[in-house]
């Protein structure tokens, strides 16, 4: 009995989970399957499955039956390889002198092998997702310890931790680098405030003739104005004193008449700028008294702040450690839910059976017509052999030449045999019945060929029958 079975390992989901999900080789598992399937645990649960067991008591006989049943299996493959990918035909084979057991076995065998390469990548596949599930059950409680002593360093250590500005010697670094910035920002902003002062020095903040009151007010409101708006209180009292001393009101004394006033541009700017570059230079002292406190405070941390950048360097490393393993696993193990998916959806394996394993109804062996005609030709042989024999026993003479070389004596003569009719008619009648046995005999012959499968189901008829 056989089994002819095409198993397709093509699939179109292959190029379109490629690098999304976990890629297997199904031409390695076909393959090991097939050995699998010779294996001797599999041949006891064929044996099982069709009750070739019965009988057998020793594992001695259990040992030789496997051995028997390995050499009568044939496992055979016919590679078709098309543009796409490989895709294969392979026949199982099996002979038995009972053709319901040659079929119980083959049918055994082809379901062994299609249950054992479909559920074998699935149970591969759960395992390895309970496992993935296992794994990074651990790194969550791993990882959620890391978190935890990461946040109770930096609780512990407020104010040593690094920033964005780099580690302890970056620190101090930068902090030195802001010092010299600063004081040299510093005496700019001191020696520009010299210079306007000198140059304010020299110029009159009122062009043309006024009284002194006069002026000496316009010279408070051009002081104010640098530092206050005109809504301040103070600028809006003294605009109001100017305004009545040049109205002649009670104020003040009226200026002389003829005598023009006006406010000096020059000086006013100069005002301003010399307010800005004193503001200016109180802002950096300030700065730089700020950044020198900052240099000081690193430097008398001089001693914990590298061993605390230390520990939280090797807590970081740990972390990062634990946080990529708990990604990788984690990806690993969608990979392997989304290839479990792929495996129920649509099989990488597919199985089509082209012949189904049938009860033969005749025997696949021996050749009956070549096994016939060597019996005709054995018998045939036989006959003349034993003729042979019988002559090589009593041997006779048939001429005079072998009657003279076997005495070594001189014949002179030779008589013929003279057959009366009566003999004669013997003789024919022996021929005849010659020629008509070696007729029935290849008649026998040709019966038996034309014959044969009829006569073979007879037989197996009859010897069922007798067995039961």
């Amino acid at each position: 009995a056989k089994a002819v079975v095409h198993i397709d390992t093509s699939t179109i989901m292959t190029p379109l989970l490629e690098g999304l999900s976990v890629k297997s080789n199904p031409d390695e598992e076909l393959s090991v399957m097939t050995r699998m399937l010779l294996s001797r645990e599999n041949l006891l649960a064929v044996m099982r499955e069709t009750d070739l067991d019965h009988g057998i008591n020793s594992e001695e006989e259990k040992q030789a039956l496997v051995l028997r049943m390995r050499q009568s299996i044939n496992v055979s493959s016919t590679s078709s390889k098309s543009y796409r990918a490989p895709a294969d035909i392979y026949e199982i084979s099996y002979e038995s002198s009972s053709a319901e057991l040659a079929y119980k076995v083959v049918a055994a065998l082809l379901s062994n092998l299609i249950e054992n390469t479909l559920g074998s990548t699935r149970t591969d596949t759960i395992m390895a997702e309970q496992f993935l599930d296992e794994q990074i059950h651990e790194y969550e409680k791993q990882l959620a310890a890391a978190e935890g002593r990461m946040a109770e360093f930096k609780k512990k250590n407020v104010g040593f931790m690094p920033d964005e500005k780099g580690d302890f010697f970056a620190r101090i670094r930068q902090a030195q680098q802001e010092i010299d910035e600063t004081r040299s920002a510093l005496t700019q902003a001191r020696q520009r405030y010299s210079l306007l002062r000198k140059q304010l020095s020299g110029e009159t903040p009122m062009l043309g003739g006024s009284n002194d009151k006069l002026r000496s007010y316009r010279e408070q409101l051009v002081d104010l104005l640098t530092e206050y708006t005109a809504e301040h209180p103070d600028v809006q009292a003294l605009q109001s004193k100017i305004a009545d001393l040049e109205a002649g009101g009670p104020g003040g004394a009226l200026g002389q008449p003829g005598q023009v006033t006006e406010y000096n541009p020059v000086y006013q700017e100069l005002k301003v700028q010399e307010s800005q570059a004193r503001i200016e230079v109180g802002r950096l002292q300030i700065q730089l008294g700020e950044k020198q406190k900052i240099l000081e405070q690193l430097q008398q941390s001089i001693d914990v702040i590298p061993q605390v950048e230390a520990d939280l360097a090797k807590l970081n490393r740990d972390y990062e450690i634990t946080r990529e393993r708990y990604k990788s696993l984690v990806e690993r193990r969608e990979s392997a839910r989304l290839a479990q998916s792929v495996d129920q959806s649509s099989n990488a394996i597919n199985f089509r059976v082209i012949d189904a394993p049938v009860v033969p109804f005749t025997p696949s062996g021996p050749n009956r017509p070549l096994l016939l005609a060597g019996a005709m030709l054995l018998a045939l042989g036989a006959g003349f052999g034993w003729c042979l024999i019988r002559f090589l026993l009593y041997p006779t003479f048939v001429d005079y030449k072998q009657l003279r070389k076997m005495v070594d004596l001189p014949v002179l003569g030779a008589v013929s045999l003279q057959i009366g009719p009566e003999k004669r008619r013997g003789r024919r009648l022996h021929l005849a019945t010659f020629l008509m046995a070696l007729v029935l005999v290849f008649g026998a012959f040709g019966g038996v060929l034309f014959y044969q499968q009829q006569g073979s189901a007879q037989i197996r008829t009859l010897i069922a029958g007798i067995s039961k």
